[in-house]
């Protein structure tokens, strides 16, 4: 059956995504109801005693969060402990997989884990699922469709696992103490308050009761300390970096212009703007632009980041909700500062609850891989057909912003950024309102006052389609990737319905 957006979705995997957000019906779901005795001890030994107090069995499901990225010790330390217990059947539903995560290769290959349910795949790992490892597709879920399910009760946990940069020795934890402090523990808190039972890893244990509390002490059930739960520098990953490209430099400054010239540049609007270095460098301009105007934004959204931090600490934004701190000023910025709010994933993005944060949003800053002549963007698959990237929070944000801006080099290397289909959707181009590259911007024709306006303000307006052909006139036409027969993901829209597939790559 045809979706939404075109794509061929077989009718076993689901409802496919019909172009508008499915309402929910029911009643949320709930974990296990316990009770702790007076002064039960919560501290146990180690990892294994932990698995065993919690009744994991095969079969089960195991849930961890990504806020250390690529610097998280966590999984590979767990799944070698179930491993050694010789749990099997495992699904696997991390907030996000990294690099890091190769390890999990060889669980898959030993039966521990049979299923993945994630926001996205890096590395040998990704590339070991796109080839087809998995007994069972992955799933791919956004930053807001992960809370959903989980709230829905159509991803249910049976164990968390909680890396906690501090927690004291009744189970109350933060992430913005000790020597892996990654600062907000957004992912994290919708697993607590829903898993069956939450495990709790720390390397910095404290006596109670410690202050703050990001997740208090009645969602866990037990604390076990390490040595070490991970490595803060892989927070960065390279995504607070500022640019000294003269490309990246020169979209960031039409990515500002459109924002200024948008008609949503007033005073009290709001912002999503995320990482990497053309979009710290929209920041550095957008900043100049609301101090020359004196305009201050009510609230900044999505991972922080240091430069992003600064506009706080200038009083250009009032306040900051924080789901995942990108780099070691964003912790320290929340550890300090009352106006820089920690908040979970669903009050970030959930579309299934009475009011997430990006239902608010006025302006976004979203990157892409690939482009396609509809809007429709991809940010999980590479040029090849492989999964390289993530869900996030792409397809949530955009949904919820008044305005949402892809900024995209028009070519990487030899390769097309603007195409006439995208490998994978991953956000519906009915969501997106302007392209902005090096080379031209493009507005979706559902903005037409928006294409005017831009273009009043001397902007490089073009379509979509002379944006595809500029490439394709330097790069060529790339010769189609060769997929087989079998489905290897499932691209969940934030409702849960479906929006896309990912076909196994013949080499």
């Amino acid at each position: 059956m045809l979706n939404a957006v075109g794509r061929e979705i077989p009718e076993e995997l689901g409802m496919p995504y019909k172009g508008e957000m499915l309402q929910p019906s029911g009643r949320a779901a709930g974990h296990l109801i316990k009770a702790a005795r007076p002064h039960e001890k919560k501290v146990l030994s180690g990892i294994k005693e932990a698995i065993i107090k919690s009744g994991l069995k095969d079969g089960m499901t195991i849930s961890f969060h990504h806020h250390l990225r690529e610097g998280d010790y966590l999984v590979n330390m767990v799944l070698a402990a179930i491993d050694e217990l010789g749990i099997r059947d495992l699904k696997l539903a991390p907030s996000s997989l990294n690099n890091c995560h190769e390890p999990v290769i060889e669980y898959i290959k030993k039966g521990v884990i049979t299923s993945i349910e994630t926001s996205g795949l890096r590395g040998s790992l990704a590339r070991e699922v796109s080839g087809g490892i998995l007994k069972k597709p992955v799933i791919i879920r956004s930053h807001g469709g992960r809370p959903r399910a989980i709230e829905s009760g159509e991803l249910h946990i049976d164990v968390a696992f909680i890396g906690a940069p501090c927690a004291d020795t009744y189970g109350n934890l933060n992430g913005v103490d000790g020597p892996s402090a990654f600062g907000a523990m957004g992912y994290a808190m919708v697993d607590a308050r829903h898993a069956d039972c939450v495990i709790a890893i720390t390397d910095n244990l404290k006596k109670y009761p410690i202050q703050p509390i990001s997740i208090p002490a009645t969602l866990v059930d037990y604390v076990v300390c390490v040595d070490s739960i991970g490595n803060p520098e892989g927070i960065m990953s390279g995504a607070t970096r500022f640019t000294r490209s003269p490309r990246e430099l020169l979209i960031a400054e039409l990515a500002s212009r459109v924002i200024i010239n948008s008609g949503v540049f007033e005073d009290g609007f709001s912002m999503q703007m995320g990482s990497g270095g053309a979009t710290l460098a929209v920041i550095r301009y957008l900043s100049n632009a609301m101090k020359k105007r004196n305009i201050k934004a009510s609230y900044g959204l999505g991972g922080i980041t240091g430069p992003y931090v600064q506009l706080l600490e200038e009083g250009l934004v009032e306040r900051f909700l924080d789901v995942q701190c990108f780099d070691l000023r964003a912790v320290e910025s929340l550890k300090n500062d009352r106006n820089h709010i920690e908040i979970d994933a669903s009050y970030y993005a959930n579309p299934f609850n009475k009011g997430c944060a990006v239902n608010n949003l006025d302006v976004v800053i979203l990157s892409a891989l690939e482009v396609d002549t509809d809007f429709n963007v991809n940010v999980i698959t590479g040029s090849d057909g492989t999964i390289m990237g993530a869900s996030g929070g792409h397809s949530d944000a955009a949904y919820g912003a008044r305005l949402t801006i892809i900024t995209t080099p028009l070519m990487r290397g030899r390769l097309p950024i603007v195409v006439d289909r995208v490998q994978t959707v991953i956000t519906p181009g009915s969501s997106i309102d302007v392209v902005v590259t090096e080379r031209g911007i493009a507005v979706n024709p559902k903005n037409k006052g928006m294409e005017e306006r831009l273009k009043d303000a001397g902007l490089p307006i073009c379509s979509i389609e002379e944006l595809k052909h500029r490439a394709e006139k330097i790069t060529g036409k790339p010769d189609p990737v060769q997929f087989g027969d079998r489905i290897v993901g499932i691209v969940e829209y934030r409702d849960g319905s479906i929006i896309d597939v990912i076909r196994n790559v013949i080499d």
